[in-house]
This record gives structure tokens, sequence and C-alpha cells, in this order.
């Protein structure tokens, strides 16, 4: 590759060096975001099925949008990024960070002041520099002890870090993602598998007590490490769930929990799913969520996704590309996102 893909100019126009949980934390606190994004991903994306689902359905979706400009070198570069990725697979990357983030960031690397190429940038590595009027003066990149700080250039505006970000009302600089406002239904939805799992460990019942009814109701050392030894051996686990306890005299079980339909588990479930699925903007049916009947047909929440969640965030992408590379293209310079592309479109006469 050629070395001017590492390059990095700064702020004086010299290359500068490069550099858990399982639950979801909601403070709103740019730096605090900054260190929930392994949490969000681990916890909602790759964890939860349902918000894995709504990520990767939007994030394909959007990046099936072409973007397109009459100017040659800028069609180009949105076509053909970088020698690793295409340009769907670029924006694909670019649309699932904005999603599971809220801020999705992408590199311009130059050659003697021409854009060349486009790099997709992890959320969690980058920093935002703030400025002395409340506006981003920059972006600093950490890789591991490597950092490299990219510098808005105050008399052209040319940035080369373009920053995408989702609508934050409490934080100047970073975007709110989508699966911090679904964190409680993602919690409650990873806890139903958990507990299910652990139901199924536990030979598929619920927990209980063994209860002696004798004369002074007590078991004799001898007795109860036998008792716990033939529990955990003959009685836990998948491949024991249904084997009878035989139980001797003065022993009897008592359950000490809520059967799921007790506790409306399922159902509840169902819900938590819905909710995620709202947070992100995809309708339920089209990820196989049983009763919901919002939409009529499978063809209507389709129609629903592309206009409300998709088409949309193409628009704001290509407007926030057109902004971003006037100062590097010229005032000139259009983006814009061939909606002609997209599904459905031909079929709804629009």
């Amino acid at each position: 590759m050629p070395n001017w893909f590492a390059r990095l100019t700064g702020a004086e126009g010299k290359s500068v060096p490069a550099r858990a949980l399982s639950g979801i934390s909601l403070a709103g606190s740019h730096a605090s975001l900054a260190r929930d994004i392994p949490s969000l991903t681990r916890a909602g994306y790759e964890r939860n099925a349902i918000a894995h689902r709504c990520v990767r359905l939007i994030a394909e979706a959007a990046a099936s949008i072409p973007l397109t400009s009459e100017d040659r070198a800028v069609q180009a570069l949105l076509d053909s990024p970088n020698p690793d990725q295409a340009g769907a697979e670029l924006w694909e990357s670019f649309y699932g960070y904005l999603q599971v983030a809220g801020n999705a960031y992408l590199e311009l690397v130059s050659l003697e002041e021409e854009p060349r190429g486009l790099f997709a940038l992890r959320p969690d590595r980058v920093r935002v520099l703030p400025g002395d009027k409340g506006w981003p003066a920059g972006w600093e990149y950490a890789t591991g002890s490597r950092r490299r700080r990219f510098v808005r250039d105050a008399l052209s505006g040319r940035s080369a870090v373009f920053h995408m970000r989702l609508f934050h009302p409490g934080d100047d600089y970073y975007g709110l993602s989508p699966l911090s406002a679904a964190a409680e239904a993602i919690h409650f939805h990873n806890g139903g598998s958990e507990w299910a799992r652990a139901l199924l460990n536990n030979a598929a019942r619920p927990s209980g007590a063994l209860v002696v009814s004798g004369e002074d109701g007590r078991l004799s050392e001898t007795q109860f490490e036998r008792l716990k030894a033939q529990l955990l051996d003959a009685h836990s686990g998948a491949r024991n769930a249904g084997r009878p306890l035989l139980l001797e005299g003065g022993l009897d079980w008592k359950p000490m929990a809520l059967s799921p339909a007790d506790m409306d588990f399922i159902d509840a479930r169902r819900e938590s799913a819905r909710e995620i699925a709202l947070a992100l903007g995809v309708p339920p049916l089209l990820l196989g969520l049983p009763g919901d009947n919002t939409y009529a047909n499978y063809k209507e929440a389709q129609l629903a996704f592309w206009r409300q969640t998709v088409l949309p965030l193409v628009r704001k992408c290509a407007g926030a590309m057109t902004v971003w590379l006037r100062p590097w293209m010229g005032e000139t310079v259009s983006v814009q996102a061939d909606i002609s592309a997209a599904p459905l479109q031909a079929e709804d006469g629009k």
C-alpha cells in the first residue's frame, strides 16, 4: 500500500504519529458514552439477536442506496474508497457504527491536497477535541499507545475527518446511540435468555428446597453430603431434565420460584423485543415477532421501514457529505442519494 495512506496532516501540516460489562450505562456525557461503546456493542449487537438484526437491516439497506455525484473525482471516491473495500462495504460499516454508537467517522486520506481515499474509523477509538467556541476543533484517534490528531483547518474549513452523529439533546459533540435508548429492553431481553439457559441447566425446573419433616428436621452430615451429591450428579443439567427425584422418608420438595406462566415471561420478552425494534426504527413484523398487527402485511411494513428509517438516513448522509467535501472539491460539488435504487419505489409509484 502506498505510504500516503498512512499520512495524517496536523495543525502545522506535518505528519503526526498515530498512537465491561454485560450491561449498558445510560450516562449522557460524551466521555462516558465513548467508554460505553464496547458495552453497547457486546450487550446490544453481539449478544442480542433483535438488536443485531435491526442494525444489520438498517446498515445493509442504507448501503444498498448508492451515493452519486456529477463530479467524477468525487464519484470515484464514493465507489472505490480504498484498496480494501468497495463503496457498499464501507457504507455498511459506516451506517452500522452510526446505529451502534450514535457516531460514525470517515478519514479522508489526501496526496498533495487531493483526496485519494476514505477509511472508516471505529467510534470507540475516536475522541472529539473541543474548540474554544464550543465547536469541535479536531479529533483524536487512538490505537493502543499510538494517537493521531486530525485538526480542522481554520482558514479553508477542511477536515480530514467526516463525523456524522445522531441527534443528542444533551451533548454538543457526540450523538446518542439508539441502543442506549433501548438499554432497558435489551437488559430484559438478554436477562430472559440467561434465565432460560439457567433454567435448562437446572433440570428445566424452577429452583426449590428439600424440606426435612422428621422429628428434629435435621439430616446427619453424611446424609446431607450424599443428598447433595445425588442432586448435582443425577438431577442437574439439560441431560437430566425430567428425571424423577427419589425422596426418602421425611423429605419434601418445595418450589421457591415462579413459573414462566406465572410471570407472563414469554409475552414480556416479546414486548421488550418490540421496544428494541421501535428504538431502532424497524417494524417488528420484519423481525418475525408474533402478535404485531400494526401493518396489514409484510409489504406495508417494508415500505414503512424504507420511508421512515432508511431513506431519511441516506439523505442525511448525502447532505452531510456535500458540506464536508466542498472545502476539498469546490463549492459546486454535490452528493445525492440515488433513491431510484431503493426497493418498492417502482411498485409504490413514487
